[in-house]
């Protein structure tokens, strides 16, 4: 009876640990659905460098790396949606400043139109005061 006991520990443990890893998975997928988005809400106001946006990025609870960031603005101004500019520096080596192009404006427009929907879908299914009409019956295709 004892070995049995530590086999059910043992299990719902490893369904525990499994659940906590399903939960952060999804956070982190979930993050990185609205993470271009954010980096060209943030590149829109004005020409960024790009601890700049790690650290606005930190200022919304929102942690990103640098080796993350990176490779997305590459990818941005490869698409055509960014443009840089060197700018000298005081203190070190001189600095790469990323500005969105006319069609990085275009396609971050239509980001934030697609956010905009996705929220408002969102908010309206996991409102309370949100209205959920189920079909009174399922329709049993085994009759």
């Amino acid at each position: 009876m004892h070995s049995i006991k530590k086999v059910i520990i043992f299990v719902l443990s490893i369904k525990i640990k499994n659940s906590r890893m399903d939960i952060q998975n999804t956070q982190s997928q979930m993050r990185k659905g609205v993470l271009e988005f954010c980096i060209l809400s943030i590149i829109r106001h004005g020409e960024v460098y790009p601890s700049d946006i790690v650290d606005k990025m930190k200022g919304a609870n929102l942690q990103i790396l640098e080796g993350t960031l990176y490779p997305l603005l590459t990818r941005l101004k490869n698409a055509g949606y960014l443009t840089y500019r060197w700018v000298e520096s005081n203190s070190g080596p001189p600095r790469k400043y990323f500005l969105l192009t006319d069609q990085g404006l275009q396609f971050y427009a239509e980001l934030e139109r697609t956010w905009k929907e996705l929220s408002d879908a969102v908010q309206k299914l996991t409102s309370l005061d949100g209205e959920i009409v189920l079909p009174e019956e399922i329709p049993n295709n085994n009759q």
